[in-house]
């Protein structure tokens, strides 16, 4: 949400916190000055929102902006599995991009938070690796942040559709794996603001608590389970799959399959450097 004063545009980032053009600009440098003093390797180029976008998701709470920033920066660099060989024409992304793993949609919420489709089951087990998953799944996480910066006031709703999940696919999700994707989804610079689970068997109550295990208070109670549909059919259209009269999963996966190719070169430059974002 935007007003406006004397001083120009002003967002409203959450619990009454006012981002006007000074309180930006001084804090941005207070984090920048800060960091390169712990990393004077790092390089942060002229026009990198990636810091702004820690200090929304913190409502400009520099201590909070910091660690979470510097656990970001750690995760970038230690899980090469995710965030390298980020070419969106290798085979392994091209297939996963076709089958349609993370899918954003093009409507905002009724809050204008960011709607996400995460179909857990969508790919084969015992052919599609986990890490190349959820390599394709902040590929294009990367990507709405890059072209919308909203996403960093509004926050991120994920529906995550169970449908034909198999112990395959649980299996694939081990502690570990799991501990992972939890720490990177706290410390990413957009807001988990839901987490909805639809379409869940039984049988995966089990798995859904191994998450729930290492999620902080606050992520833990934005988390909701549902063996039917979505709760958020009342505040946007839903994909055919789950029910709405909206676009369905494959027109989804070819806009987004298209659009990732589309910023190649996107890629290329973050894996170079991080604050290309």
């Amino acid at each position: 949400m935007k007003t406006t004063t004397d001083q120009g545009p002003v967002v409203m980032v959450g619990n009454g916190v006012e981002e006007t053009a000074e309180l930006r600009t001084t804090s941005i440098a207070t984090v920048t000055r800060w960091l390169l003093d712990e990393r004077p390797d790092l390089v942060i180029p002229e026009g990198s929102r990636l810091i702004l976008y820690f200090l929304r998701t913190t409502k400009y709470d520099l201590d909070k902006a910091k660690r979470k920033l510097m656990t970001f920066l750690n995760n970038r660099e230690k899980l090469t599995e995710w965030f390298k060989d980020r070419d969106p024409f290798r085979p392994e992304i091209q297939e996963l991009l076709d089958i349609g793993v993370f899918l954003p949609l093009h409507q905002k919420d009724a809050l204008n938070r960011q709607v996400v489709v995460i179909r857990t089951a969508a790919h084969d087990p015992e052919k599609h690796k986990q890490d190349d998953v959820f390599k394709v799944d902040k590929m294009i996480l990367d990507l709405l942040m890059h072209l919308d910066e909203t996403v960093s006031v509004h926050g991120v709703v994920a529906i995550f559709d169970m449908q034909g999940v198999t112990l395959g696919h649980a299996l694939q999700l081990t502690p570990s794996m799991i501990k992972k994707s939890v720490e990177s989804w706290e410390n990413y610079p957009c807001k988990p603001k839901l987490l909805e689970f639809v379409n869940v068997p039984v049988h995966v109550n089990i798995v859904l608590n191994v998450f729930r295990s290492f999620m902080s208070a606050k992520m833990r109670e934005r988390v909701t389970i549902s063996r039917k549909g979505s709760s958020l059919e009342q505040s946007i259209t839903l994909p055919l799959e789950l029910g709405g009269n909206g676009e369905s999963y494959y027109e989804l996966s070819e806009h987004w399959k298209q659009m990732v190719q589309d910023n190649a070169s996107f890629y290329a430059k973050m894996e170079e450097n991080v604050f290309h974002l």
